[in-house]
């Protein structure tokens, strides 16, 4: 369980260093990035919803399309738990540090 989170933050970490520099040369705050990819994970999760509550009304037929959906917004929910829980453990590290 803790390797695909850390494999995860690895993607993550390659992923923010590519958008940190194409943001470099647009401006686009760290703010910005952070609140947009927290949408994401909230669309991701309302989507899982939507075709969730459409497979048991009948709309979808296909179990694959509502388990793959599903599981996306999982991950995401997860990653997104982890990277929180590491800036949390970051920042009582600085609170610790004497000056």
């Amino acid at each position: 369980m803790i390797k695909p989170v850390v494999n995860n933050l690895r993607l993550l970490d390659a992923g923010l260093k590519e958008s940190q520099q194409a943001d470099s040369s647009q401006g686009v705050s760290f703010t910005e990035l952070l609140k947009d990819e927290i949408a994401k994970v909230n669309q991701m999760q309302q989507e899982a919803d939507r075709i969730t509550r459409d497979f048991a009304l009948g709309k979808i037929d296909n179990i694959h399309q509502v388990t793959i959906a599903t599981e996306k917004a999982q991950l995401a929910l997860n990653l997104t738990l982890a990277i929180q829980n590491k800036v949390i453990d970051a920042y009582k590290e600085i609170m610790r540090i004497q000056i």
